[in-house]
């Protein structure tokens, strides 16, 4: 059975090696994967601050999400699942439960600035693009805006 619990400092090296392997799924090039390197670590410090959740099955870590903000305006900080587990329904799990918890902390709204290859899946659970937003990483890049509502 896979559950979601709150991350801890301790799972920082695994998440951040998760996240790279989950980007380089979609055959981005070396180059591409260097720039993103330093955006997609996982510090330890900031594990409890961005409100990091990890979904797990049998001790494996199988994707992870952060919940970035103050109400009522939050942010999908990160959401990366396990390349060989996409399209199993961690995502949806994942997605489910931060939307959850912003809810209970009483954000009305979540923006999320997605990976063109992830744009389907956030649009299947609800969310709208509203436009772009630059990439923090790679110079020139746009990415798809996307909000959901909470309320």
């Amino acid at each position: 059975m896979t559950y979601v619990r709150r991350g801890h400092p301790e799972d920082a090296a695994a998440l951040t090696a998760l996240a790279l392997r989950s980007k380089a799924h979609w055959g981005y090039d070396a180059a591409f994967m260097a720039a993103c390197r330093d955006e997609l670590a996982v510090r330890p410090a900031e594990m409890a601050t961005r409100r990091t959740a990890v979904a797990e099955r049998d001790g494996r870590i199988l994707g992870f999400t952060m919940l970035d903000g103050e109400p009522p305006r939050g942010a999908l900080g990160m959401m990366f699942v396990e390349p060989d587990t996409m399209g199993t329904g961690v995502g949806r799990l994942l997605f489910q439960d931060v939307v959850a918890r912003a809810r209970r902390l009483r954000f009305t709204l979540l923006t999320i600035d997605a990976d063109p290859h992830a744009e389907p899946f956030y649009t299947a659970m609800g969310a709208v693009r509203v436009g772009t937003a630059p990439s923090g990483s790679v110079p020139g890049r746009m990415l798809p805006l996307l909000e959901l509502p909470l309320g």
